[in-house]
């Protein structure tokens, strides 16, 4: 028997959950669809959402063969042999097979080189599935002829709508005498995966019971005890990356550690854990110890030449110096604020004296005039106006650690009290 996740697929594009401002009327798949124009596309969103499902009912829809691959077990032979049959089927006017490929991000460069002719030829209409930000592992030649969508994570009313759909459709769930008195802890596990709500689902009806009653007591129950391997694709790969990096910033090299450790036995994507380490080094140590930067940007480097199990030690080296770095967001938040402020005030002169003149015409209107060379003066430094005038004084960064300190005195020295240091 097929699981319930399987049972549930859905047979025809109306079925599909969410994703309203892609399907909707006018938006682009609805557009693709009603004019039986498919173009090589990559879907990128958090798992169990619907990727696969949309990538099959997309093909269904345009009447197209349907090939898939996983980036995890495929490799260059597969590819070539998918892209041969493809040919095979292009005669008359027949349409351009679909390329499913789930994971896309995992592919290697040779592998996503091997797509590109097919792509650009026509020979086959790619469709990937990424988790990941396509811009981090998809090559820029295969990216810049495919259009990127973003799907959206399900809400609750979505969720509580497939639960529903599932006890009153499906084969096996519709026969049992089912009490559905409260979702909350079945939504909580599933962490917005439609398949791992599913999966769960399936677990609490799996009982002699009878009625079968759903609470959030027995829910928690019964899923303590079936849902607590690491899943890379799904609500425990956020669940413990959040925690890893929650301990890193904690100064716990322990925890850290450990957190890892769940990742690596799990078989999670180790450029992925290192790219959040080089996020983490700006937003959470950032200028308390500049080093840190310099130390994570390594250990991405590192891990990606090196590979598993040897890149375990780079992490786990770089773990611990992170954990036991001093902490500092100033940077952080220097850069959303002025971000904040820019969108509210967009359109702000660059002060006259601080204007390029290229040409003799600026020069004329003043352009640049005024503008004093820093390093004219004594110690590099001259009061002059910086920001836009409306901002005059205006602080963004703000040091919060001792490293910083001497920045304070730096500042202090030039601009007195004009930013409050």
């Amino acid at each position: 028997m097929e699981p319930l996740a399987e049972r549930m697929r859905p047979k025809k594009i109306e079925d599909l959950v969410g994703q309203e401002h892609l399907l909707g009327p006018g938006a682009t798949l609805r557009t693709m669809i009603d004019s039986g124009r498919l173009l090589s596309t990559i879907f990128w969103g958090p798992p169990g959402i619907g990727k696969t499902s949309l990538a099959m009912l997309l093909a269904l829809e345009n009447k197209r063969p349907f090939y898939t691959l996983s980036a995890i077990s495929a490799g260059v032979k597969d590819v070539r042999d998918v892209i041969e049959k493809a040919k095979n089927q292009s005669f008359f006017d027949a349409h351009s097979p679909v390329l499913f490929i789930d994971e896309i991000h995992r592919f290697s460069k040779s592998q996503q080189h091997a797509l590109l002719q097919a792509v650009e030829k026509g020979i086959i209409t790619l469709i990937g599935a990424t988790t990941e930000n396509p811009s981090f592992e998809v090559i820029s030649a295969l990216l810049s002829r495919c259009q990127v969508l973003v799907l959206e994570p399900l809400g609750k009313t979505e969720l509580e709508g497939l639960i529903h759909k599932a006890i009153k459709d499906d084969s096996m769930l519709r026969k049992l005498n089912i009490e559905l008195e409260s979702t909350k802890a079945i939504l909580r596990y599933s962490g917005g995966d439609a398949r791992k709500l599913f999966n769960a689902l399936e677990i609490v009806c799996n009982t002699d019971q009878d009625p079968i009653v759903i609470s959030d007591k027995s829910t928690t129950k019964l899923l303590q005890n079936n849902l607590g391997i690491y899943d890379k694709g799904g609500e425990m790969h956020y669940d413990v990356i959040s925690a890893y990096i929650k301990s890193i910033r904690g100064s716990d090299p322990n925890a850290g550690v450990y957190w890892l450790a769940r990742m690596i036995e799990g078989g999670e994507d180790i450029a992925f854990i290192s790219r959040r380490l080089v996020i983490l080094a700006s937003e959470d140590i950032g200028l308390a110890n500049p080093n840190a930067l310099l130390i994570a940007n390594a250990c991405f480097e590192a891990v990606r030449k090196i590979g598993l199990p040897e890149a375990r030690i780079i992490l786990s080296q770089a773990t611990i110096y992170l954990a036991c770095s001093p902490k500092s967001n100033s940077a952080y938040l220097a850069i959303k604020e002025a971000q904040s402020t820019v969108k509210k005030q967009t359109n702000l002169a660059v002060p006259l004296h601080l204007r390029n003149a290229p040409t003799k015409l600026m020069k004329e209107l003043g352009y640049g005039d005024g503008y004093k060379y820093s390093h004219d003066f004594e110690q590099k430094f001259t009061d002059q106006q910086y920001l836009p005038e409306d901002l005059d004084g205006t602080a963004f960064y703000n040091p919060d650690s001792s490293f910083e300190e001497r920045f304070t005195s730096f500042l202090k020295a030039r601009w007195g009290k004009k930013y409050g240091y």
